[in-house]
């Protein structure tokens, strides 16, 4: 999924003629604390409502030096690249150019977290597995084997660890279509991996349950 695929359009954005009463009412009425600013087409940079709140409602934003104007996303790159100059900026926004640097609309921080909800299948009922891996151990292809060996599916994968190092507490964090993983969790040990945790509504043998609810609420952030 690309960045041009969850573009918002509706957003009001800020010229330079605008002045900061302005700004402060489309960020009230929008419920956001941050607009971009734009100039004959071109991105000039994000201006935030803390940064607003200094200046006289009737100062036009030209008066105002706006903030990360080198922070911004090529239409065409991929909604991980988006997420990781949101996250690095604590950003609310992020505005999208296409290959000629113009303008085409902004990505909020918000919709970019629930399209990454239904890439990892987080709405979707199921359970949870955590696996302990070594690096040079790791086949995505086998896990799938077994876990569909078991009449189950992985509907979203995250690996975290350096694939390089070959480090001992690399995870690999799985999303199942089943609640009862009992037997999966029993295959996968059978086959040598290390599950380290398990989180399903139905009970699981020999693994935390209660520690479910916190890693839901994580997954959902």
């Amino acid at each position: 999924m690309t960045a041009t695929q969850i573009i918002n359009h509706e957003l009001p954005i800020l010229k330079l003629s605008d002045t900061v009463g302005e700004a402060l009412n489309w960020m009230e009425e929008n419920r956001i604390g941050q607009l971009v600013v734009v100039d004959n087409e071109k991105y000039v940079g994000i201006i935030s409502e803390d940064i607003l709140l200094n200046y006289d409602e009737d100062l036009l934003i030209s008066e105002i030096m706006p903030q990360y104007s080198g922070v911004y996303i090529f239409d065409y790159q991929h909604i991980y690249e988006v997420l990781g100059l949101i996250s690095k900026y604590h950003l609310q926004l992020l505005a999208v150019v296409d290959e000629e640097e113009i303008f085409v609309g902004n990505i909020t921080a918000g919709e970019l977290y629930n399209r990454f909800g239904e890439l990892l299948g987080i709405q979707e009922p199921g359970a949870v597995l955590v696996i302990a891996i070594k690096n040079r151990d790791y086949s995505l292809a086998e896990i799938s084997r077994l876990i569909e060996s078991d009449n189950a599916k992985i509907l979203s994968s995250y690996f975290s660890g350096n694939q390089y190092t070959g480090e001992e507490n690399s995870k690999l964090t799985l999303k199942i279509n089943r609640q009862n993983i009992s037997s999966i969790v029993a295959t996968l040990e059978r086959f040598g991996y290390m599950v380290e945790g398990a989180y399903a509504h139905e009970p699981v043998d020999s693994i935390e349950q209660e520690r479910y609810d916190m890693l839901m609420k994580y997954l959902s952030v």
